[in-house]
């Protein structure tokens, strides 16, 4: 169905270049969630084992606007929540997150439960994430031209398309904070849905299973200062491998700057390069913004891309081992 986006109809640049990463995401097995910078701040929405990893109760909210300055280009805010129950043996949670680009918006619901299992060094959590989503289309959309009259080429439809698609995933999840580390592995979406919107029988467009693992330890660099790398790799069938690398500095808890290195891109250097900023505002509220520096040839295109994590915790209890680093 994307794919017959191009045919017959002309569109003005910069959208040429929105739009033909909407085709290619129709038509080949690709990155299809979104992706996030502060992955280390938003561990929820790549594994549901992490439900319940922090004593408080905690709310995320995380906006993100990728390629600055190019019309239609990817915008998404996600709202997260999970705390631990029974004694911290249980861990509930939900994702809430709406991802846009070009004429294509996704809006997507996770309900995630979690059972974690004490251990010798810290807790194993195995976590379960059934979800439901839904993929617009909007083809009446003012940005979009065409020289032909309206209703005249069958294969452009006239009208916004809908569909819903049931899924689950599940995760595991351990941390030690005690010694600083953690380790985990998720694929959050299992089904391969069929989520093409073709009315012919055809069927072009799948959901694409996408294994997430993430690791990072903390090094005591004095008194006031910790240093924390971490990872995050994604794979899926047929797509790149995508890796980000991260190194966070933390100032007596209470100031951070981290740089990260996200590879791929078509230039052999690497997708982005990118600098983040946060600080422990309160005992609840903690605040970081980031900003992405591109290094694929769609760099002259745009100017970079940032993102914004606003994070509550509900009355964290006194002495708790609060290390932002990784990510509680």
């Amino acid at each position: 169905m994307f794919f017959l986006c191009t045919r017959n109809r002309t569109v003005r640049a910069p959208w040429l270049l929105l739009l033909f990463f909407t085709c290619l995401a129709g038509v080949a097995s690709a990155q299809q969630e979104p992706q996030y910078t502060q992955f280390m701040f938003n561990k929820l929405a790549y594994n549901p084992g992490y439900a319940g990893s922090f004593v408080s109760p905690t709310f995320t909210a995380i906006y993100r606007n990728q390629w600055m300055g190019i019309d239609g280009a990817p915008s998404t805010q996600i709202l997260s929540y999970n705390q631990p129950l029974l004694n911290e043996r249980l861990g509930i949670g939900a994702n809430v997150a709406r991802h846009s680009i070009g004429i294509n918006r996704t809006f997507t619901v996770d309900l995630i439960y979690s059972y974690r299992i004490p251990m010798r060094r810290g807790h194993l959590g195995i976590g379960l994430q059934p979800s439901v989503r839904n993929f617009w289309q909007n083809w009446s959309d003012d940005r979009l031209y065409s020289p032909t009259p309206a209703g005249t080429d069958v294969a452009i439809p006239m009208d916004a398309r809908s569909k819903w698609v049931v899924n689950f995933g599940f995760g595991a999840y351990y941390s030690n904070t005690g010694k600083g580390w953690y380790v985990g592995a998720a694929l959050p979406r299992f089904l391969k849905n069929n989520i093409d919107f073709s009315e012919f029988g055809t069927e072009i467009t799948r959901e694409a299973p996408h294994l997430n693992a993430m690791g990072g330890f903390t090094i005591a660099a004095g008194d006031d200062l910790e240093i924390t790398p971490q990872m995050l790799l994604k794979f899926v069938a047929n797509a790149p491998f995508d890796a980000e690398l991260n190194v966070m500095a933390t100032l007596r808890k209470k100031l951070y700057g981290g740089l990260t290195y996200r590879a791929g891109g078509d230039t052999g250097y690497g997708e982005s390069v990118d600098v983040l900023a946060g600080v422990q505002a309160t005992k609840s509220l903690f605040l970081a913004l980031s900003y992405d520096v591109g290094l694929t040839r769609l760099r002259k295109f745009n100017n970079g891309s940032i993102e914004a994590t606003v994070r509550w915790w509900i009355n964290p209890p006194e002495g708790a081992i609060i290390d932002s680093g990784l990510g509680y």
